[in-house]
Parts: structure tokens; sequence; C-alpha cells
């Protein structure tokens, strides 16, 4: 086994660790907001620092790797497909952080509505970066795509869920706070999956090294991608 490949072990471990802990307090937060559970809250706000923890880790690993052993093609894409996604997951655990907040505001006053699209939109947003990470580690074009696919999924919830919160809004004022802070929740489970798309499409390039970022995809232009990997 090459030298290199031992570090990319080494890498995968810590990249797995960190996607982990991102998805793990993405479900968290969720479950935290339909429990009303301040405490998890709390929790998922100071598991943050393990996150910022990883990323300094990971990235000063990358460094060290395209130093020592000056990486070609894709080995190259491997190391700095990493340091790409370490960024996405980092951002991950903030938005967390950032439903965590609006989570301890509304478990202060009475609920807004019941909790039934919201769970829906984090799961998948969870599944979204659990596979994009997956991707990566087996160089997974399908799975990638797969997750790009999903964001318009994700992207739906999102609207649905803003429509109702509105007509919410407009039946009682009195709800418009709780509303709001329902708001932002919905906008960061959205960002977070924008960042598991990111990542898949990190993992198109380091693969094919076709840039295929910023590329808004229809199911056709989809299918066509899928069908010239195959």
């Amino acid at each position: 086994m090459r030298k290199i490949d031992m570090e990319y072990l080494e890498l995968k471990k810590m990249l797995a660790k960190m996607s982990q802990l991102s998805t793990s307090m993405i479900e968290d937060s969720i479950s935290s907001l339909v429990e009303r559970n301040s405490e998890l809250a709390e929790d998922i706000i100071k598991r943050d620092d393990d996150v910022d923890a990883y990323d300094t880790e990971i990235d000063e690993f990358c460094l060290k790797a395209l130093a020592l052993y000056e990486p070609k093609a894709v080995d190259l894409r491997f190391i700095t497909t990493a340091l790409r996604i370490i960024v996405d997951l980092e951002r991950i655990g903030d938005h967390c952080v950032e439903i965590s907040k609006e989570v301890i505001r509304l478990n202060k006053i009475p609920p807004v509505k019941p909790y039934i699209d919201l769970p829906k939109m984090a799961e998948s947003a969870s599944s979204m970066v659990k596979n994009s990470v997956t991707a990566y580690f087996e160089k997974d074009i399908k799975l990638a795509i797969n997750v790009i696919k999903k964001d318009d999924y994700i992207d739906d919830l999102h609207g649905q869920i803003l429509r109702e919160l509105i007509t919410y809004i407009a039946e009682d004022i009195r709800k418009t706070k709780g509303a709001i802070s329902l708001m932002f929740i919905t906008r960061s489970l959205e960002r977070i999956a924008d960042h598991a798309t990111n990542i898949a499409e990190m993992v198109y390039f380091m693969v094919t090294g076709k840039i295929i970022k910023h590329t808004i995809f229809d199911d056709k232009d989809i299918e066509k991608l899928l069908e010239e990997e195959n």
C-alpha cells in the first residue's frame, strides 16, 4: 500500500467522524424542536466546538499531505475535495446551532403548529449529507447525482412550509413570533441541503474532472449525467 493511501484512510476516518457529528446535530436539533427539549438544544450548540476542531484538524492534515506528497490528478482532487467538504460540514454545524437557538426561543411560547413537514425536511437533509460524504468515500457518481436531484424535494418542502406559516400568521397575529422562528429553522434546513449538494457536486468533479457547480439541472439533465457515467 502506498504511503499516501494510508494517509487517505486516516483522512476518511476523520471525515467520517465529522460527518457523523454534523448529521447527528441535524437530527437532534429537530428532535429538540418536536420534543420541546431545550437541554438537548443547548447540548447541540456546545457540539459545534467539536465540529470546528475537526475542521481545523482535517485542514492541517490535508495541507500537510499536499506538501509532503505533491499529489497529481485524482489524488490531488481527492485531497482538495476534502478541504472543500469540511467547509460545508462546518457550515452545517453552524446552521444546526442557529436552529437550536430558535428552538430554545420557541420552547418558551405555545406551539405554533404540529410539526409534520419539518421533521421530513430534516430527515431528507440529513440523508443528503450522509450520502454526499459516502459518495466521496466510494467515488460514487450515481449517488452524488441522486443527492443533487433530491435538493428539489427540499426546495419544494421549504416553499410549502413557508406558505403554511404565512397562513398561520394571517389567521392569528399572536403566532407571528413563533412562525418567524420556524421560518428561520426551515431556511437553515434548506441551506443544509444546499451544502450537501455542494459536496455532491465536488465529488462529481473529483471523479470526472468536470465542473458542474452552479449549474441548474432539470430531470433530463440529471438523467443525461447518469447515462454518461454508466
